[in-house]
């Protein structure tokens, strides 16, 4: 298994820099190729602006086309060619970050500004009656797997169906069904620590047990069942869920997951 791990946090010794190397040597250890990018290692712009697209940035700016033709071009950036490149190549990402503000962290939604381009990441497919481009269980990136592992601050019931801060769930539902699996990658359920500011060198060593299992086990664990997107489900063009198909009294963001 081929995996890269996207790493966003600016401490090297912070919990999220520990398990970024479990990972590391597990992974390893288990005969597997791992790459790393460490985002604030590598000092990643996070940015978008008409630099990444050279000549092919317009004005006024238009960040998708412009970011199209710079792909279908080769005219991006070198920093960005690269991350894109790694991902080819990978068979799993993992992305390992801290739950900033209920979402990830600024360099790391830059990442993804900048990498998952339009002609690479969105904006490829047919679009038809039938068809609405590939996207949600089809694209680029068709036939990997990524993984959230997440550090929460705040403890499991403040993020409960009753808790306050709203269900894990749900918070993470921009990302893994917004942003991972629009481009066609499968996407594991997420590996969240709660109460992390709060974690001593005896939590850690459950932790890491329990991290390495889920390591040693990614290629066996079943996905999250998202609906595709052209396979039935959705009326096209509306692209709203057919009557029905939802077991009865699920709403909000589960009516996008089967059974």
């Amino acid at each position: 298994m081929k995996t890269l791990i996207v790493y966003a946090h600016p401490e090297p010794k912070s919990l999220n820099g520990s398990l970024k190397d479990l990972a590391v040597s597990t992974l390893l250890n288990a005969g597997h190729e791992v790459q790393v990018s460490d985002l604030y290692a590598m000092n990643w712009k996070a940015v978008v602006d008409a630099a990444d697209y050279g000549p092919e940035a317009s004005r006024p700016l238009k960040v998708a086309l412009d970011s199209g033709r710079a792909f279908d071009s080769g005219m991006l950036t070198a920093d960005v060619l690269v991350e894109q490149a790694k991902l080819l190549w990978a068979d799993t990402i993992i992305f390992q970050f801290p739950l900033w503000w209920y979402t990830m962290p600024a360099i790391l939604k830059g990442w993804v500004d900048r990498v998952f381009t339009y002609r690479f990441a969105y904006g490829v497919g047919e679009h038809s009656d039938t068809k609405y481009g590939e996207r949600f269980g089809e694209g680029t990136l068709a036939g990997r797997r990524a993984l959230l592992s997440v550090t929460v601050g705040g403890p499991e019931s403040h993020y409960g169906a009753r808790g306050i801060n709203g269900p894990i769930d749900d918070l993470l539902f921009p990302i893994q069904h917004g942003i991972l699996y629009y481009p066609g990658i499968e996407v594991l359920p997420p590996f969240v620590l709660y109460g992390a500011d709060r974690m001593t060198g005896e939590d850690y060593a459950d932790v890491a047990k329990a991290w390495e299992q889920r390591l040693l086990t990614l290629e066996s664990t079943e996905p999250i069942a998202f609906r595709r997107q052209n396979f039935g489900d959705y009326e096209i063009p509306s692209l709203h869920l057919k009557e029905g198909r939802e077991p009865a009294g699920r709403t909000g963001f589960g009516l996008h997951v089967r059974g």
